[in-house]
């Protein structure tokens, strides 16, 4: 029995339709995002909506969200189970705020080393090389008042 073209897309299609690549549809579905439907007259006939699904993941992939994050995401997409909802997104704002203040601490270093490099005497070694080269596994602190 034949699908109703007008209603699905060819992979092709797809990907075109959610701007993505072909490859990405493939990947979502090794990931299991997205279902591989049954082959129809040697193509394979993908509903209109997996288009809608595709770009909920992109856009949930642009908020930083992980693939499997966003499987639970799409599990949970009629929207009725708010407290599993809410620990996702929690859990996600955690790893942002710890990212954030690994960014600042590093933007720091560096800003100290850099004016340290720009006020050393030129015959002394670069502090950004000498600090680099000295392997410290302890994360550096900039000095107060620089």
């Amino acid at each position: 029995m034949a699908t109703n073209t007008a209603a699905t897309l060819t992979i092709g299609r797809l990907a075109r339709a959610a701007d993505v690549g072909v490859e990405t549809v493939r990947y979502y579905q090794e990931r299991a995002l997205l279902p591989i439907p049954p082959r129809d007259a040697g193509f394979r006939q993908y509903p209109r909506n997996l288009v809608e699904r595709i770009r909920f993941i992109k856009r949930a992939q642009d908020l930083g969200f992980t693939l499997d994050q966003i499987a639970d995401l799409l599990r949970l997409n009629d929207g009725t189970d708010r407290e599993s909802i809410r620990t996702i997104t929690a859990a996600k704002l955690d790893q942002i705020d710890t990212k954030l203040a690994d960014l600042t601490r590093m933007r720091g270093t560096l800003r100290h080393l850099l004016h340290e490099c720009e006020h050393t005497d030129s015959a002394a070694p670069c502090p950004i090389i000498k600090t680099l080269l000295a392997g410290t596994s302890k994360p550096l602190k900039p000095k107060r008042g620089k």
